[in-house]
């Protein structure tokens, strides 16, 4: 009888770098997809947390148990991945949990992270040089404070990393000091590091509690030559966004928020998706079945697409009754804005027609063809849009001589009320700024959690948004040229920029009034 061994699956240990999601590695990303068992660290951030697949069974790992537990699934035939934060090895003990599978014959690899430190200074703008030394004093990670070598470590050239927890700061400051720095070294203290909340401040040694009040958690300090000549501010990249530490309200769809989120985030923000509406199949499938019919049989000579809502409404049909772009050919495309066309473009298909000027209904009408019964073998368009559109763009193509069935291709509805603590934040000015994207956000916004406070920035992506949003009495801040997610938020950093530039000019002068107020000293 011939006995089938049971195949073992494989241990990865994953470094998840600092905390900034964009620092894993492909292969780290990878493994994560792969896992079928991912034991994350407590350390782990969420933002990392969040890039492990919903398939994938996710465990809290307990320091003590982790290697013995996942080890156990790998025996069991599961490819289990060790999420840890920081760098894998920078742990002694993850290296000993290497060591456990590698006795057991359990295959494993290991996924260098970035280490927290030397990460954390080049986000703070911090030059570290060729020469520098980096110690990781946090408790079960790193050394241990008194086992260090200090007044060695007082002795290094060049620049010197530490990674300690803040409750150890005061103690860490006085162990250099004793050993031989000088208490006016000029030191940088860091937390959050690589996070939307990283902040920097700089002080001395010697004052490095005062440098460092109100931090908690991890901190950065660094300490050498790379301090001198205000080099720091100058390569303070991270801090220095647009829109760093901005809390940025996204009245948007779930599936719709992803592409400004992330926009916003290369600049700094901390967007809080609200999705205030929903979008809905219409009541009755009718319209929808026969203008999909009449674009098989050459019933329209265009199609006019106003939103990526009513492009995603038709592709969806399509795939239903088991079409594709094909179906589409003889016919003209027409489209609102450049978000619609790249939509249409995704579909496979090359739209005929984009406004010249402004990205609207009106915009569109500007530049869209009169019927030509000469020209124009058929006179009908189509216009699949949602159920509470304006009649703006239908009446103007009347007003030309087409034929328009238009037809409601999707609802949209209220969402529920977010939490109490937006709902809160939203009326107290908790945010520093809206992106409204169409007329029904801001309605339903209103609707569901009332109006913005006074001081936060109104941003809206087009003049009919605009106009919504003075209905309802509030500001509009910014508006873009080009009616796009990724114009409205571009345009909402160089609204940023340009209030900072203000305050500085203001605080400049301030400061020169306040010193040419002041009495000249007598001789």
């Amino acid at each position: 009888m011939t006995r089938v061994r049971k195949s073992v699956g494989r241990v990865t240990f994953v470094g998840s770098g600092p905390g900034d999601p964009g620092l894993l590695s492909i292969a780290a990303l990878d493994a994560l997809r792969a896992a079928d068992i991912v034991h994350i660290d407590p350390e782990v951030p969420a933002a990392v947390r969040a890039l492990v697949p919903a398939a994938v069974v996710t465990h809290e790992a307990d320091p003590v148990d982790a290697g013995r537990a996942a080890l156990a699934d790998a025996r069991n035939g599961s490819d289990v991945v060790r999420l840890i934060a920081g760098d894998p090895f920078a742990s002694d003990s993850v290296a000993r949990e290497a060591l456990a599978a590698s006795r057991a014959a359990a295959p494993f690899a290991v996924v260098p992270g970035l280490d927290i430190g030397s990460t954390t200074a080049t986000y703070a703008g911090i030059a570290l040089g060729p020469v520098r030394t980096e110690i990781d004093l946090r408790p079960g990670v790193g050394g241990a404070i008194a086992d260090v070598n200090w007044d060695a470590v007082a002795d290094v050239p060049g620049t010197l990393v530490l990674t300690v927890n803040a409750l150890d700061l005061a103690t860490a400051a006085e162990q250099l000091v004793a050993g031989g720095c000088k208490p006016d070294t000029a030191v940088t203290v860091t937390c959050d590091g690589t996070g939307n909340g990283q902040h920097t401040t700089v002080g001395t040694l010697g004052e490095i509690e005062l440098a460092a009040a109100g931090m908690a958690g991890t901190l950065v300090v660094t300490l050498g030559a790379p301090l001198k000549g205000g080099t720091r501010e100058r390569l303070s990249w991270w801090e220095s966004r647009p829109l760093y530490g901005w809390r940025v309200l996204v009245p948007r769809t779930k599936d719709q928020a992803g592409a400004m989120s992330e926009r916003l985030r290369t600049y700094g923000a901390v967007p809080v998706e609200v999705p205030t509406i929903a979008v809905e199949p219409p009541r009755t499938p009718t319209q929808m079945e026969r203008a999909i019919k009449g674009l098989v049989t050459g019933r329209y000579e265009w199609i006019v697409f106003t939103s990526t809502n009513a492009v995603r409404a038709v592709r969806e049909r399509f795939e239903e009754f088991g079409l594709d772009a094909r179906a589409f050919a003889g016919v003209k495309i027409a489209c609102v804005g450049q978000s619609t066309a790249d939509a249409v473009r995704a579909f496979g298909i090359k739209p005929e027609l984009l406004p010249s000027g402004e990205e609207s209904s009106e915009g569109l009408l500007a530049d869209f063809p009169p019927f030509d019964d000469v020209l124009d073998p058929i006179n009908r368009v189509l216009l699949p849009r949602a159920d509470i559109a304006t009649e703006t763009l239908s009446g103007g193509l009347r007003e030309m001589g087409w034929e328009v069935d238009d037809v409601t291709a999707y609802r949209t509805v209220r969402a529920a009320p977010p939490a109490a603590e937006i709902r809160d934040a939203i009326k107290s000015g908790g945010f520093q700024a809206v992106c409204f994207t169409s007329s029904s956000t801001v309605r339903n916004l209103v609707g569901i959690a009332g109006k913005p406070h006074a001081k936060t920035i109104v941003a809206v992506i087009g003049p009919q948004t605009a106009a919504t949003a003075r209905e309802f009495g509030l500001r509009v801040d910014v508006q873009p040229e080009s009616a796009t997610i990724g114009a409205l938020v571009d345009a909402l950093a160089e609204f940023a920029l340009a209030r900072a530039d203000e305050d500085r000019l203001k605080s400049a002068e301030a400061a020169a009034k306040k010193a040419a107020a002041k009495p000249a000293r007598r001789r």
